[in-house]
């Protein structure tokens, strides 16, 4: 039991570890092919106003990142834990875009496809990270 949740903690802390890594570089992609200006001094309206002037081409390259960030995140919780820790990242992660496109103006297209991509992207990787049997295991052995 013990071990159980030592190994649920540690996919936890290694699929955040992953999934924050993946995040700061789609990150780094937006701030180099959409730099913020130079007198930009981070205050919620001018984050909106940067937000509002994206390219659709950049938020179109975005979507897939998010869903492989999602993914990868998602597989690795439950490829080291189970599959509640890749719920558990899946959640976590599916609340952060819901949050960002909640808060930014973003365009409705980018909106509606984005949170869809991302909880798509986690049922495929809780089914991807589920760990099978091997099938020998799942064959009675003939009697003798």
């Amino acid at each position: 039991m013990f071990r159980t949740i030592l190994r649920g903690a540690g996919a936890i802390i290694a699929a955040i570890a992953v999934t924050l890594a993946l995040v700061i570089a789609v990150e780094i992609f937006s701030a180099v092919v959409h730099p913020v200006p130079e007198n930009f001094d981070g205050s919620v309206e001018e984050m909106c106003e940067h937000v509002a002037q994206y390219p659709h081409w950049v938020l179109a390259v975005v979507v897939p990142m998010w869903g492989a960030t999602a993914f990868i995140g998602t597989w690795i919780a439950g490829r080291v834990g189970n599959g509640p820790c890749a719920i558990f990242i899946g959640v976590l992660l599916l609340a952060a875009v819901l949050w960002n496109v909640a808060m930014l103006p973003y365009p409705l297209w980018f909106k509606l496809i984005q949170p869809v991509v991302v909880a798509i992207a986690v049922v495929y990787g809780v089914i991807a990270s589920a760990r099978r049997e091997r099938l020998t295991d799942l064959v009675a052995e003939p009697p003798a």
